[in-house]
């Protein structure tokens, strides 16, 4: 009997499309006044029922427009997009969609989300060359070679840096290639393949989960929510340092007591097996050399220049996809790549990554359905009713786990980020909160159960270890639930 197969996302976003198809059939039109600023003249533009009102940016204006939102972020680029006027809703004639707008919605989105597309390919071709070059390989091997027999400080470098590889660029599927490199290390060790896996995964998990510059998750979500990426960035430096501690802490308590006493590893079971796997001999044994430092250093000042072009230039995806490519010639330059295997490799790479950048263009042919059969404001307006005069406090924590539980269906971040975050953002203004919240809580949310999230990567990661699920539920559940609490003291505090 054939094991059933969860759909990949890409089919679950084309099985929502027909469901929001048909909702268009049945939920009622309704339309929220907007307001956009206008740095041209300094002007808020009042936009209700297709009529234009042109109104001074001042905070006395947001007052009387119900706005819970300081007029400094608009001024300063914070809120670049539209946002629904609370108390402002209307019921219009409905506009159900057919059969050709569900066929075209995914092409339309793919259109209108291309900016965010070429920066995700473009991202992909550089993570394609670095991997021909064996940088990440070569680095990773050399700092495993030079702390043997300071296994502790292997486990803290390990755990960070590929935390911050989630943070900055999402570093997940590629970390697939590390197990195999680590695991014997950690073996030899007198560790456990738990401790190599932990120090991977968790590593990717915690650092994507708390992203601070991720194009994938906090730049599209930021995007998408009509806020700049550098809102509520401090409060993720936070939330990442928290986080990372506690994991690196919870992994160096567990490798200790199984370096101590074997016995007490949960897959002791399994140890001479494990050992016969993975052997040292396949450690990389590729030099590293000042040639493959510099390219280390150059993949690393892209989101450095990334970071400050968008932060004191005004930059935005044109010029952050710009940087990458460049980031990739040079890099190609420095590692005396042939022209052609130049190109046939960054193609590979940015390939990899198609099907993201597909889905960031299926999910947000969804979000056209939802507008152009005027239901989105509909389903924002009964939202906010049930959340009015929720404590803001249980609002924020309630959206941690609804974005957690919605996860399962949506295992990618991107994919989340454009489908729900032009409905969900705008909650936070009526919760009086900011929109920078809700882009946490998706974070937060997905990132948390992305421990233990069976449609996401863990399935993969195990099946090169050779653990069972079970082994890593009863390994990680405490963390996870450490971590959950946490989160919940911070985003409660953060918000007061």
């Amino acid at each position: 009997m054939k094991k059933l197969k969860f759909p990949t996302a890409q089919t679950i976003l084309i099985i929502i499309a027909i469901i929001v198809t048909i909702l268009t059939w049945l939920i009622p039109a309704g339309k929220y006044d907007t307001l956009l600023y206008n740095s041209n003249n300094n002007t808020f533009i009042k936009t209700s029922l297709g009529n234009n009102t042109e109104l001074p940016a001042t905070q006395e204006v947001l007052h009387e427009l119900d706005i819970k939102i300081p007029v400094e972020k608009f001024i300063n680029g914070g809120i670049y997009k539209p946002i629904a006027i609370p108390n402002t809703y209307k019921e219009l004639e409905t506009r159900p969609q057919g059969i050709a707008e569900l066929i075209q919605a995914p092409i339309k989105g793919i259109i209108e989300a291309s900016s965010i597309i070429f920066l995700i390919l473009i991202i992909g071709g550089l993570i394609g060359i670095m991997n021909l070059t064996g940088a990440f390989d070569a680095g990773i091997s050399w700092m495993s070679k030079m702390l043997l027999g300071r296994e502790f400080i292997l486990i803290i470098l390990v755990t960070t840096l590929i935390a911050a590889g989630g943070t900055t660029f999402g570093l997940a599927e590629e970390t697939m290639a590390f197990y195999p490199i680590l695991i014997p290390v950690f073996l030899a060790a007198k560790y456990d393949a738990m401790v190599g896996l932990a120090c991977v995964f968790l590593g990717s998990g915690i650092g994507s989960m708390c992203s601070t510059i991720n194009p994938f998750s906090t730049i599209i979500a930021s995007d998408s929510a009509g806020i700049s990426w550098t809102t509520g960035l401090e409060n993720r430096l936070i939330m990442l340092v928290i986080c990372l501690v506690i994991t690196i802490l919870y992994i160096l308590r567990y490798a200790k007591r199984v370096k101590a006493d074997p016995s007490k590893s949960l897959i002791y079971d399994q140890k001479d097996e494990l050992e016969q796997l993975f052997g040292l001999n396949t450690l990389n044994t590729k030099k590293f050399t000042n040639r493959l430092r510099l390219i280390i250093v150059v993949f690393t000042l892209c989101f450095v220049v990334m970071i400050i072009g968008v932060s004191f230039l005004d930059w935005l995806f044109v010029e952050m996809t710009s940087v990458f490519l460049v980031g990739a010639i040079i890099i190609g330059f420095i590692a005396k790549i042939k022209e052609s295997l130049f190109v046939e490799e960054f193609a590979k790479g940015a390939g990899t990554l198609l099907s993201v950048a597909f889905i960031v263009g299926i999910a947000r042919g969804i979000t056209i359905l939802m507008e152009d059969g005027l239901i989105s404001d509909t389903i924002l307006y009964h939202a906010s009713a049930i959340t009015e005069g929720m404590n803001k406090g249980v609002f924020t924590n309630v959206m941690l786990f609804i974005y957690g539980s919605l996860s399962f269906f949506m295992p990618s971040s991107s994919g989340m980020a454009v489908l729900t975050m032009p409905i969900m953002s705008p909650l936070a203004d009526t919760a009086n909160i900011g929109r920078e919240t809700i882009v946490d809580t998706y974070q937060y949310g997905m990132g948390l159960f992305y421990l233990i999230n069976p449609t996401s990567l863990i399935l993969a990661a195990l099946a090169i270890v050779k653990i069972g699920f079970n082994k890593w539920l009863k390994f990680v559940m405490p963390l996870l639930l450490i971590l959950t609490i946490t989160t919940m003291i911070c985003l409660t505090i953060s918000i007061y």
